[in-house]
């Protein structure tokens, strides 16, 4: 089992959800952070609401698309904190759009936060991460990252993509006995507020009806699932007992037993309720 007392650990994208409430819990278990965010406000808020834990907290303004912004971040927490032992690779957004419409921009917009985002923050935290002998790398996939849905292609494409990344990662790590550690978490629908960042394609409104508003609040409803607080304490009992895969949510179980069983045919299962909803 490991253990967070007296560790430093990075996070991003920790101005609200899980980012927040997991250097929250963090905290309390006696872990210093260092906390990252583009939207400064919530990240303050967040270290503001660490800091009576007992913890050590930085914070940085942060692009994580930005390769040279990330590494130069990742030397920071090191010069600021004397080490590193965790990295949350938790930073990202949703976009709703059909693989025929979506804009390029759109496109580069979610894979470099999604998946290049999680790639630098890998790569400019490991070989810290290597010089404590017991550091793990956490990186969020999601339920997207297990089975595919209309309107989601980008989505899908991001958070696949962190998934075998992260799996090849671990595999990599295992062969060096490096001591250091990664795991791919998969929540499903978590009570954050993604659904208010996400972009809407105008081909999803004309399918779908409505506004982009109402596709916002159609998003947000299905987000029901599990407490981003329940969230964060599912993962990080999952990098306590070193796990590979952490599936988090009773959604997230589901589906991905859902999808071991039924191989390629879940997919007409989506259709019929994407079908569905378009009918009503």
């Amino acid at each position: 089992m490991k253990s967070f007392k007296g560790k430093v650990a990075a996070i991003t994208g920790a101005a609200s959800g899980m980012g927040r409430t997991l250097a929250l819990e963090l905290a309390r278990r006696g872990c210093h952070l260092a906390l990252s965010d583009v939207n400064e406000t919530g990240l303050l808020e967040t270290a503001n609401m660490a800091r009576p834990l007992g913890a050590k907290v930085t914070t940085t303004r942060l692009d994580v698309t930005s390769r040279e912004a990330v590494f130069s971040w990742a030397d920071q927490v090191v010069a600021d904190h004397g080490k590193v032992n965790f990295i949350f690779n938790n930073a990202g957004v949703a976009i709703g759009a059909f693989v025929e419409t979506i804009s390029p921009e759109d496109f580069h917009w979610i894979m470099d936060i999604n998946f290049w985002g999680v790639v630098w923050g890998t790569q400019a935290f490991l070989p810290h991460l290597k010089r404590t002998g017991d550091g793990h790398v956490i990186n969020l996939s999601s339920l997207a990252g297990l089975m595919a849905a209309p309107s989601q292609a980008p989505y899908n494409a991001s958070k696949f993509a962190v998934r075998g990344f992260t799996e090849a990662l671990r595999q990599e790590l295992d062969l060096e006995a490096c001591g250091v550690s990664a795991t791919c978490v998969h929540p499903g629908g978590i009570r954050t507020n993604i659904a208010h960042t996400a972009r809407i394609d105008e081909s999803v409104t004309s399918r779908c009806g409505g506004d982009v508003e109402e596709a916002r609040a159609r998003f947000n409803k299905a987000l029901t699932g599990t407490s981003a607080e329940s969230a964060a304490l599912q993962i990080l009992r999952a990098v306590e007992r070193d796990e590979r895969r952490a599936l988090i949510g009773a959604d997230a179980k589901f589906m991905d037993l859902m999808v071991r069983i039924a191989g390629s045919w879940y997919q007409p299962v989506t259709v019929f309720l994407a079908r569905r909803m378009l009918a009503n």
